[in-house]
């Protein structure tokens, strides 16, 4: 199925999600949901995808008990179902049996980026900082560093995070759950 958000009107994420449910969209429509629009997920290539693991493997030996990583699964916001590369939810697989994820649930959200670099930079930080996710990190492929969002505005005219780090492959970068740093990460781990 092929989409052109920019013809349809805005689409509810109850809706989205009812068109998940009812078939109209499947796992084979490489989409999400981003500021009340279907838009096409940036295919992910081979150096993207190692990304993802070695994300998930480093940060799977940080997280405290009550904490898990939920690899390309979606997430609901106000007017968003993203399905970002990694989430740190709180916690198990089974909290999750009737609804996706909120804002609420969330400790840090993490995108590894090459080809989709913009829209991480710029949608996503605006889509994540109006849902009030806590930190957001960005694998900088591109770049090869690791950038760190935290202080998100919440709603407001123009979201934004108040406070961007950079972290270099020789640097840690702290993982911070609740306000309490649990665990520092290499940014080196993280990068392909």
């Amino acid at each position: 199925m092929t989409f052109n958000s920019s013809s349809w009107d805005p689409i509810s994420v109850e809706s989205y999600q009812r068109m998940v449910e009812v078939g109209i969209l499947t796992a084979d429509d490489k989409v999400e949901l981003l500021e009340n629009r279907i838009v096409i997920r940036v295919p992910e290539g081979p150096r993207h995808a190692t990304a993802i693991q070695l994300v998930d493997a480093a940060i799977i030996r940080t997280l405290p008990t009550n904490w898990r990583s939920r690899v390309r699964l979606s997430l609901t916001l106000a007017d968003s179902q993203p399905e970002p590369d990694l989430a740190i939810v709180r916690g198990d697989a089974r909290s999750y049996l009737t609804r996706h994820p909120g804002p609420a649930d969330v400790g840090t959200l993490i995108e590894a980026a090459d080809s989709s670099l913009l829209r991480d930079q710029y949608d996503k930080t605006r889509i994540y900082a109006r849902g009030n996710i806590p930190y957001y990190w960005i694998v900088n492929l591109v770049d090869r560093r690791v950038e760190v969002f935290s202080q998100p505005s919440g709603p407001a005219a123009v979201p934004a995070y108040g406070s961007y780090q950079i972290y270099q492959p020789g640097d840690q970068i702290p993982l911070v759950l609740d306000g309490a740093t649990v665990g520092t990460v290499a940014a080196v781990d993280l990068l392909p």
